[in-house]
């Protein structure tokens, strides 16, 4: 009679291994796997070679990233099943074809500990049987991400925004480690173009192209942060993936000179509008420190929002006197807020003998009813203003000034 047994053996470094080997009793003269005189045996003539069995993570490991891929491999052998489980879940994986490997494809988690069983056969048939542990990292603290179409709104996916629109990727976390980070997020168009990541912040990283992008372009984002070490103890807490579409060029530009606004679509100068920009000669400082100069800033602005209906304050920088000549308290209709300070494209329909002819708004670019309108009803988040001849200049932080920082810079 054919008699096996099984021996376990430990491997070195990454992996754990069980060799399966196949003896004879030296009574029996069957024809199995190893039997005496096969001319197929292992050295020697002992029998076959013995399976082995490689489980990565190895066996007992500690502070395992979440990131890392589990994977089974056998020799001499054929997988049955693998299972990866932990914290009430069983992990996701696939068997090749072959039979011979499997590897995770779902995430593990951080602080578990996860449990693989593997079963299968040796070359004679045998049964192949392994379970071994391991333990993930548990950090101080994790860092999630949201997608944003500008620090006032989350992007959508799969929307549609202008031909200014930045990639920004939003960590609720101030990030140590930028370079990892970096590593961590791909951004991929269609068509190709070259793009930089440029932190805004310590929590906000922006990607653009050399220019606006082109009508059409298709932008996708990935962000795989599981496991990355983000530094002082912060790791990335799960991975992610966006994805919006380019629009028609719509770039507006207002010349603080000629009081005009003039737009295009797509190249072409589609409306010339009278305006008012912003009447300059403030000394006031406001109540965060911050100088009033009434000037509407200069440089490319990016619109963010569109709202039918806003109040607007001069308290807001610290003017509350109702005496006070630069008070005020409006309701503003059809406003397109272009900067974070307060400056809005909107309808001025009380300063249109103003508009075309002179600066008398307290920064905003003011335009008569049916233009604010049309300009509401076209231009959408991500498309273009362009300030020109204020006098001061639109900083990087205040809404999106992204395209003011020369690409060389960025």
């Amino acid at each position: 009679m054919l008699s096996r047994r099984t021996m376990l053996t430990t491997g070195v470094g990454v992996a754990t291994g069980v060799a399966i080997a196949a003896c004879s009793d030296g009574k029996s003269k069957g024809t199995g796997a190893g039997a005496a005189g096969d001319p197929s045996g292992g050295a020697g003539g002992g029998g076959a070679q013995p399976a082995t069995v490689t489980v990565t993570p190895a066996a007992d490991a500690k502070d395992v990233l979440p990131g890392s891929p589990v994977t089974v491999a056998i020799d001499n052998g054929t997988l049955e099943s693998v299972t990866v489980s932990g914290g009430g879940k069983n992990v996701d994986g696939k068997l090749s074809d072959d039979k011979k490997q499997w590897a995770s494809s779902g995430n593990l988690g951080y602080g578990q500990t996860y449990t693989v069983t593997v079963t299968g056969t040796d070359a004679a048939g045998a049964a192949v049987n392994q379970t071994s542990t391991f333990t993930t990292l548990k950090p101080t603290n994790t860092a999630s991400i949201t997608f944003q179409a500008n620090p006032m709104a989350a992007l959508k996916n799969g929307g549609t925004y202008g031909v200014g629109q930045p990639v920004i990727v939003y960590f609720n976390k101030a990030v140590k480690n930028k370079d990892a980070a970096e590593q961590a997020m791909t951004v991929t168009t269609e068509p190709a173009v070259e793009g930089k990541w440029h932190w805004v912040s310590g929590q906000s990283a922006h990607w653009r192209p050399a220019k606006y992008w082109a009508k059409g372009t298709t932008v996708k984002v990935s962000v795989k942060l599981l496991g990355v070490d983000l530094g002082n103890g912060l790791y990335g807490g799960g991975n992610s993936s966006a994805s919006f579409t380019i629009g028609p060029s719509r770039i507006a530009i207002a010349d603080s000179k000629t009081h005009q606004m003039e737009c295009y679509i797509d190249g072409q100068m589609v409306r010339r509008i009278p305006v008012s920009m912003g009447k300059g000669g403030g000394t006031r400082t406001g109540s965060n420190g911050e100088k009033i100069d009434f000037l509407t800033m200069s440089g490319v602005h990016v619109l963010m929002t569109k709202e039918p209906l806003v109040t607007m304050s001069s308290a807001s920088y610290g003017i509350t006197d109702k005496n006070h000549p630069d008070y005020y308290e409006e309701k503003i209709r059809l406003a397109c807020r272009i900067s974070l300070s307060g400056e809005y494209v909107h309808m001025a329909d009380w300063n249109i003998p103003q508009q075309g002819k002179a600066n008398t708004s307290h920064g905003c670019i003011n335009v008569g009813p049916a233009n604010a309108q049309w300009f509401y009803d076209t231009f959408g988040t991500g498309d273009v203003v362009e300030v020109r001849n204020t006098g001061k200049n639109l900083p990087l932080t205040d809404g999106l000034g992204d395209w003011n920082v020369p690409f060389a810079q960025w």
